[in-house]
């Protein structure tokens, strides 16, 4: 199985913005902000998450944006945050939500 990823150019802050408004993805991205890869099993358990079908939805948004890296390994799909190709693209924006995140939570 492979996955539809935007090119880095083709990454738009709207589709971003869009993506990153759902409360369960960005939870996601604070998780792989932490950096590495990690199987979206850890991801569900590190967020207390069991409706897994429900999270093919919150993956492929992640995805298509082009927030997410999602890469089939064996039975598993590995996840990793496109930091470097956001950073580039929209300087500053992902730190700024991730801050105010960790804000929105104090």
């Amino acid at each position: 199985m492979t996955y539809r990823h935007p090119d880095p150019g083709q990454i738009r802050i709207e589709d971003v913005l869009s993506a990153l408004g759902n409360p369960v993805r960005l939870s996601v991205v604070q998780v792989l902000d932490a950096g590495g890869e990690h199987n979206c099993g850890s991801v569900l358990e590190l967020l207390d998450i069991t409706a897994k079908s429900t999270m093919t939805h919150h993956w492929r948004v992640l995805r298509e944006s082009g927030v997410i890296l999602q890469q089939p390994s064996g039975r598993e799909n590995l996840l990793t945050l496109r930091r470097a190709e956001l950073d580039s693209r929209y300087p500053g924006l992902l730190d700024a939500i991730l801050t105010g995140a960790r804000g929105d939570k104090a």
